[in-house]
């Protein structure tokens, strides 16, 4: 099995075919002592997701449930993805104890109380983010709880406990407390085009991104006059009333508090509802389902403002405008000073990856299986601005054997050429940072 092939990951173990895997306790999975990775005073312990080959002994390359390695030394550490389990927290411990399952996350966060969990070691990837290079690149957290009941689990022990550890987490490896770098999984790109509709959506509208990102340190507040064209959302999770539906299920969510916002074609509410091209190849307009995560943004996600009407406000969205409402005397948006990525003059349109891989020739010669990017279906076009412009690690990671028995097995390939990471729209992206401006707005 290839390396993309162990990354369709992230919790579509909560299917039946899954969950009726044989579950390997703690003591059968071979739990240790190993002291975990978490802040002091933080209640943590150590629960080791499986190690282990799934098949033929011979057969190196099938195996689970992460791959080990030397971070930030090997590979540098610039994001952290939340999760939510989909299923309860000690089902989650048993799917990450069970090498077939092939996914894990580095942490698990206890609803009830808050209690975590640590699965992997940070030096190592886990199998949690459904991209290879985010994988190799971030630490994940997995929340106990089901994203379309969000609020039921989302609980005020969750919340102190997932902040207090992300804080640590940033603070030793250097991650900025932004949201194009503590992502949701419904922030994770794909790595191709054609891997848009298999990604994921969690922890959802119902996790209260206002909430989260002020227990960081990082609370929404206006930093630039109110006429910066760099805003954030900061719409009121207990005002922002919502309806999402499960279409997955065919359920209507009831009417609750949300940290998203509905976006539109136009500046009207019987305007379609905004159509992500890479979700809806076929043109048709967005929905309301809940896992739709190109209709919405949601709180502390920042846009550049295209265009005004009379209560409404167009962003740039996956490249065209996007209009959500902004009553007069509405607090929804905060005027904020930081940096946004505009293509260079004379450049019409700048791809969007969701890798940054080295390019061909940067692979030794005799390396079998270069890897490198392919652009997504966004793009940014001449005259449009997106928030972003943090260095992205250029490098692929390869590791296909679980005892680095191949060539280069296990080896960090670095590339030069430079990327930069942008809030292309519910999800990040990637540009080369030879193909755009960074600049700072709202100053």
């Amino acid at each position: 099995m290839t390396s993309k092939q162990r990354i369709r990951l992230a919790l579509a173990l909560t299917t039946a075919g899954a969950l009726s895997l044989a579950l390997l306790s703690p003591a059968a999975a071979g739990a240790d002592t190993v002291r975990p990775e978490c802040p002091r005073g933080l209640a943590c312990d150590w629960v080791p997701a499986a190690y282990q080959q799934t098949g033929d002994p011979a057969d190196k390359d099938t195996y689970g449930n992460y791959d080990t390695a030397d971070r930030p030394d090997s590979n540098a550490i610039k994001f952290i993805v939340l999760h939510d389990t989909e299923v309860d927290y000690e089902t989650t411990l048993k799917i990450f104890q069970n090498p077939a399952n092939q996914s894990s996350a580095h942490y698990v966060v206890r609803s009830a109380d808050g209690h975590v969990t640590q699965m992997v070691k940070n030096k190592d990837v886990a199998w949690q983010a459904g991209n290879w290079y985010v994988n190799t690149h971030s630490i994940g957290i997995e929340q106990e709880g089901v994203a379309a009941e969000g609020a039921k689990w989302y609980t005020p022990e969750m919340y102190r406990s997932t902040a207090r550890l992300v804080r640590h987490l940033a603070a030793k490896y250097d991650i900025p407390l932004d949201r194009q770098h503590i992502l949701g999984h419904d922030g994770v790109p794909p790595t191709s085009a054609a891997g848009t509709q298999n990604m994921h959506w969690d922890p959802g509208p119902y996790w209260d991104w206002n909430r989260f990102m002020a227990l960081l340190g990082k609370p929404t507040v206006p930093s630039a006059p109110r006429s910066s064209e760099l805003v954030t959302v900061s719409a009121d999770f207990s005002k922002n009333q919502q309806e999402f539906r499960d279409c997955e299920k065919g359920v209507d969510l009831p009417r609750q508090g949300s940290s998203a916002v509905p976006l539109r074609t136009g500046p009207s509410a019987d305007s379609p509802l905004f159509s992500d091209p890479g979700l809806h190849p076929d043109g048709s307009p967005g929905t309301n389902c809940a896992a739709d995560w190109g209709s919405k943004i949601s709180a502390t996600q920042q846009a550049v403002v295209a265009d005004r009407a009379p209560g409404w406000t167009a962003i740039w969205w996956y490249g065209e405008k996007a209009w959500f409402p902004t009553p007069s005397g509405s607090r929804i948006l905060s005027p904020t000073s930081g940096l946004v990525v505009r293509p260079k003059a004379g450049r019409p349109e700048v791809p969007v990856y969701g890798v940054a891989y080295p390019e061909k020739a940067e692979y030794p010669t005799d390396f079998v299986k270069p890897t490198v990017g392919s652009p997504l279906v966004y793009t940014i076009k001449e005259g449009q601005a997106f928030p972003g412009g943090g260095e992205a690690p250029t490098g692929y990671y390869y590791a296909p054997t679980i005892d680095a028995s191949k060539p280069y097995d296990h080896t960090y390939f670095s590339g030069a050429q430079k990327y930069v990471t942008v809030q292309i729209g519910h999800r990040v992206g990637l540009v080369r940072a030879a193909d755009v401006d960074v600049v700072r707005a709202g100053s």
